[in-house]
Order: C-alpha cells, then sequence, then structure tokens
C-alpha cells in the first residue's frame, strides 16, 4: 500500500490547498535539517514532509495519488511515481506474471534507487525578498560521472545485459519456512539492482557512477520569497548509491534578514512613524521609507497616537498581487524642553480648556456626571 501522505502531513483527505500548504510550512520548520544536526529521523521526518507536499500541493498528481489510496490493487499502474513500495520494487511485474495482467511481462523495469537529498540554506536580505534576486548556491555532492552517463561502465556503453534479472534490476526469491514458501521480489544480487553486468569500468569514476565536486547552483529567487519558503532544484541531490540511479534533489530553504525599520505581514508592509505633537496638532507632510525610496505622507489636524495611514500599492510587487504600506503614527511628547519653551506652554496650557480637546471634554463629563468632582482640579503646572 502507498505511503499515507495525508497522515505524514497530518491534515485530512479534504484538506484545501492552503491548508495543506499551512501545515507544510508548520512541519518544515519543525524537521528543518538546520535545527536538527546529525539527526537522522529528524532528517528522515523532513524528507517525508517535502515528499508528501509535492504530490499534494499538486493537484493533477494529487487526484491520481487518491486513485491509488481507494484502489490499492491498482498502484503503479497508473504512472504515479508516489513512494511506498520500498525494496518490493514494480508491482505491476508481479501481478503480470502471476496473473496475465497489468503491464506486459516483456517490460524491463531497472530497479533503480534514488540518491539522498540534499538541504541547504540561503540568507536574504530583506529588500533582496521582497525585489526579486538571484543568487547562486555551491555545495559539495556527488554527482553522476559525465564521462559514463552515471552507468560506471566506460564510455557508457562498456556493460552487458545482467542474465540472472535479464536486464529488470529485480527478481523473485523463494524463503522456505517449515510447510510454507514466500515468494518476494527484491533487487537482483547479481547486478545489485542495475539490471546490467559492466564489462570494463569507467576510468574516471572506477565504476561507481558518480563523482565527487562542487556544484555551483544559479538560484532566480521571484520578489516576494519569505522564510521558510523553498525552491527545489531536481535532480542536484546526491548520486545514487547504485550506478544509473536517478540522483536526488536539492532544497534550498530561504532566511530573510529583517528590516530594521520595515515589518512584513505577507505582501504588506507595516512601519512606526513618530511625529511631533505640533504636527499632530497642525498637520503636515512627512517622509517615511518605502521599497524603493522615501514616501510622503499628510498627517491630518488633530491626529492622535494609533492612526494608520495607508499607502496603497506601496507593498511588496509580484506577479500576482501588490501590497500596501501602513504608517502607525505616534505622538511623540518631548521630554527635554528651554525655560522659554517651558513658560509658552505654560501660557498655552493657561489659556485652554477642556473643550479644546475632544476626548478629555468626555472624560471630564463623563467623571463630574458620575462623581461630581472636576478630575482635572489639581492639576498644576
Amino acid at each position: 500500500m502507498a505511503k499515507n501522505y495525508y497522515e505524514v502531513l497530518g491534515v485530512s483527505k479534504t484538506a484545501t490547498q492552503a491548508e495543506i500548504k499551512d501545515q507544510y510550512r508548520k512541519l518544515a520548520r519543525q524537521y528543518h535539517p538546520d535545527l536538527h544536526p546529525n539527526d537522522e529521523e529528524a532528517a528522515k521526518k523532513f524528507k517525508e514532509i517535502n515528499e508528501a507536499n509535492e504530490v499534494l500541493s499538486d493537484p493533477e498528481k494529487r487526484k491520481k495519488y487518491d486513485y491509488e489510496l481507494e484502489h490499492p490493487e491498482a498502484a503503479n499502474f497508473n504512472g504515479f511515481s508516489g513512494g511506498g513500495f520500498g525494496d518490493f520494487g514494480g508491482f505491476g511485474d508481479i501481478f503480470s506474471e502471476f496473473f496475465g495482467g497489468g503491464r506486459s511481462s516483456s517490460t524491463r523495469t531497472t530497479y533503480s534507487a534514488k540518491g539522498e537529498d540534499i538541504q541547504k540554506e540561503i540568507e536574504l536580505s530583506f529588500l533582496e525578498a521582497v525585489k526579486g534576486v538571484t543568487k547562486n548556491v555551491t555545495y559539495n555532492r556527488r554527482k553522476p560521472c559525465s564521462s559514463c552517463n552515471g552507468t560506471g561502465a566506460k564510455n557508457g556503453t562498456a556493460y552487458s545485459v545482467c542474465s540472472a534479472c535479464n536486464g529488470r534490476g529485480q527478481r523473485q526469491y523463494t524463503v522456505n519456512a517449515g510447510f510454507f514458501q514466500t515468494v518476494r521480489v527484491g533487487a537482483c544480487n547479481t547486478c545489485n539492482g542495475t539490471g546490467r553486468i559492466i564489462k570494463d569500468k569507467c576510468d574516471i569514476c572506477n565504476g561507481k557512477g558518480n563523482v565527487k565536486e562542487s556544484t555551483t547552483v544559479s538560484l532566480k529567487i521571484p520578489a516576494g520569497a519569505d522564510n521558510d519558503n523553498y525552491l527545489k532544484k531536481r535532480g542536484y541531490g546526491q548520486a545514487s548509491d547504485i550506478p544509473g540511479g536517478e540522483p536526488g534533489d536539492l532544497y534550498v530553504m530561504i532566511k530573510v534578514i529583517p528590516h530594521k525599520m520595515l515589518k512584513r505581514q505577507k505582501l504588506d508592509l507595516y512601519v512606526d512613524v513618530p511625529i511631533s505633537f505640533t504636527t499632530a496638532i497642525f498637520g503636515g507632510k512627512v517622509l517615511v521609507p518605502g521599497i524603493e525610496k522615501m514616501e510622503e505622507i499628510e498627517i491630518p489636524k488633530g491626529t492622535l497616537t494609533g492612526k494608520v495611514i495607508s499607502l496603497k500599492g506601496k507593498g511588496i510587487k509580484t506577479d500576482y498581487k501588490t501590497g500596501n504600506l501602513h504608517c502607525n503614527i505616534i505622538v511623540d511628547i518631548p521630554t527635554k524642553l528651554t525655560h522659554e519653551q517651558e513658560k509658552l506652554l505654560k501660557k498655552f496650557a493657561e489659556e485652554s480648556d477642556v473643550k479644546n480637546s475632544a476626548k478629555m471634554k468626555s472624560y471630564f463629563d463623563d467623571v463630574n456626571k458620575l462623581y461630581g468632582v472636576n478630575p482635572y482640579e489639581k492639576t498644576k503646572f
């Protein structure tokens, strides 16, 4: 039976694409290898999570996968490449040989163990992430030998078809257990699952089918990238331990350095903007930081702390949507005054009345009505 990817991600079979995406991001953060160095279980879990997400996040793959779950007897006939068969290989071949159905018995299926995936992390500045950037990632890996095309045979041709498995890479094995016999299918022990016998080893890789090298990959990161986003480069992981096997994939996780002033929520940006109390009273214009340049906002007369002024379309721009820039106004009260400034403010206070301030007037009226006192009576300068 195929592996239950819904159970791997911890979502229901009726989960929406948004729910699958949110749960995947949560688990990817939890089991990321950088947080669990040298933890094989965490690395295995991280790989399972990525495998499950790759299938369930693709509507067409998910449709085929759901069919497999509901019809396990038909597994591996519909072309779906999901996991779940492990060392047992092609179920279709067994069905063909014993019951005369499924795929043609003349079909050769070479056993091909996929190489390990590689996880790397790339760090982006805030502006690189929101505007998009091209970055190079350099790492060490085992790659398929280019001289023999990963076959391990000289020039990629110096081999013959394995006679023990007829090039399938798989064989039936009969195990006697008392009165019973068990028939299983596994990798051919003559050719180690490759389906071929090397007659002349490759001079470059000495028959291993892979070589160690430093690899540099250029990644085009689109505008709007955020923490926990990742890029997948198929075939750029470790080469398979079996010559001719499929190489693993490269997963590059994105880490964004926070901006000193701008905060992000999806495609919207937020910034705290302190203004003087005189600007709050009289109004005026203030410059605020944006992505490309400083932006100008208009402060209305009588602005209070907590007012948010939004600039439409000045947030993060992607190919499909553009966010906004939200400015949170903070009225900054001065803490250091000259003697002359104090005199002027005291004069202003003496000539002021609670009627000049809406909130003070409302507070005064409520307290006076309920308690019969002036709450500002003892305020002295």
